[in-house]
């Protein structure tokens, strides 16, 4: 047997490692820690290809 668990059990499971709840600022808040995101590409150099 595999210890394969279902993608909504993994997330199940990593909420509660990182205490999330239903509240929404405490949520983006913990989001925010994990989730990186890359800057913003700077718009003026994208208009200016096309």
């Amino acid at each position: 047997m595999t210890n394969d668990k279902p993608q909504i059990d993994k997330f199940r499971e990593a909420a509660r490692e990182l205490e999330t709840d239903d509240d929404e600022e405490r949520f983006d808040a913990t989001l925010k820690r994990i989730a990186k995101a890359p800057p913003p590409k700077d718009e003026k150099a994208e208009k200016s290809d096309g």
